[in-house]
């Protein structure tokens, strides 16, 4: 790190309004850590410029690798990313210097005339470009009675909310996180319990990355880091990696901290995957210890990952591909 006091940090992100605010979050703390000045250098990345659907192009990492040759290459001095964007294999020469403090992980549905999900009539247009919302849409409208259409869009929170207010589609399912980032959590008509909808592993959580040779920036960053949150990510991104090994189905896992009064003791770790049409879902949990350490949060991510395919989540191979 530079340690001219004068001189910016540079902090590459992608140019979307989410991205700009999470990202303008994370420059005022580090502002506050280093007394440095923090100037944002925006990015574009190939999920940004892509008009295919993310389940095609592959989803995981698109919105990522630009940022990542920008640090490589010395052009920023670090990244802020969604951390449901990264892929769960990390380079070398990159940390997570931070996980910052998560915001609410659910997904959320934004519908017209305020309708929640039980209140959408049979057959609604739903909008999402997800895998693994499409899953459980289908799972969840089936155990109401119903059937919904998953209609894949595209687009930053302005067009996909777009969709519902100009009365193409009923409804579209977006992060909480993002909309609550933006400003925009009061246009939300129903909060999606996690019993019904598993968020995407990390979902709600920032990765802020630089490079691991930079010993002076790792260590400022890394006053952003919550602990809490950096167990309960990794647990669930080793689930998804071990998952992704076996099976390409969609795949949502949350890990949340369960206290005893003020102590938190435990961490419950849910999974699921399925195929898109809602029919067949392997949902597991499994409860421990708090993760201390990288090992024991990585060794609960693995324990859920083998009873899921032991109880058949790799039988569900391919379904990306429908």
């Amino acid at each position: 790190m530079n340690t001219r006091p004068d001189q910016p940090l540079r902090l590459g992100t992608r140019r979307s309004k989410l991205a700009m605010s999470q990202s303008g979050h994370v420059a005022e703390a580090v502002r506050a850590i280093t007394g440095r000045p923090v100037e944002l250098v925006e990015i574009t990345t190939y999920g940004d410029v892509s008009r295919e659907n993310l389940a095609q192009i592959g989803g995981t990492g698109v919105f990522v690798t630009a940022l990542r040759d920008a640090l490589v290459r010395g052009e920023v001095d670090f990244a802020v990313h969604s951390l449901k964007d990264l892929p769960t294999t990390q380079p070398d020469e990159l940390v997570i210097a931070a996980m910052p403090k998560r915001e609410d992980p659910r997904d959320a549905l934004v519908a017209r005339d305020g309708l929640t999900f039980e209140q959408l009539p049979d057959g609604a247009r739903v909008g999402t470009g997800s895998p693994r919302r499409t899953a459980q849409l289908h799972a969840y409208a089936r155990s109401l009675g119903k059937r919904i259409e998953t209609v894949a869009i595209r687009g930053n929170v302005d067009t996909r909310i777009g969709f519902v207010r100009d009365g193409e589609l009923d409804a579209v399912v977006l992060a909480a996180a993002g909309l609550n980032r933006i400003g925009r959590g009061d246009e939300v008509t129903d909060l999606l319990s996690v019993d019904n909808m598993l968020p995407a592993p990390g979902q709600g959580a920032l990765a802020v990355e630089c490079l691991a040779s930079d010993a002076e920036l790792v260590a400022a960053l890394g006053e952003l880091d919550d602990p809490h949150t950096r167990a309960a990510v990794t647990a669930e991104r080793v689930l998804l990696a071990a998952l992704e090994a076996g099976c390409s189905a969609p795949v949502g896992a949350l890990a949340d901290l369960l206290a005893d009064g003020e102590i938190v003791n435990e961490m419950r770790l849910r999974g699921v995957v399925g195929t898109l049409d809602g029919t067949t879902l392997v949902q597991l949990s499994t409860t421990g210890p708090v993760p201390q350490s990288y090992d024991e949060a990585m060794a609960l991510g693995r324990e859920l990952a083998d009873e899921m395919l032991a109880k058949g989540a790799a039988g569900l191979m391919g379904e990306r591909s429908l």
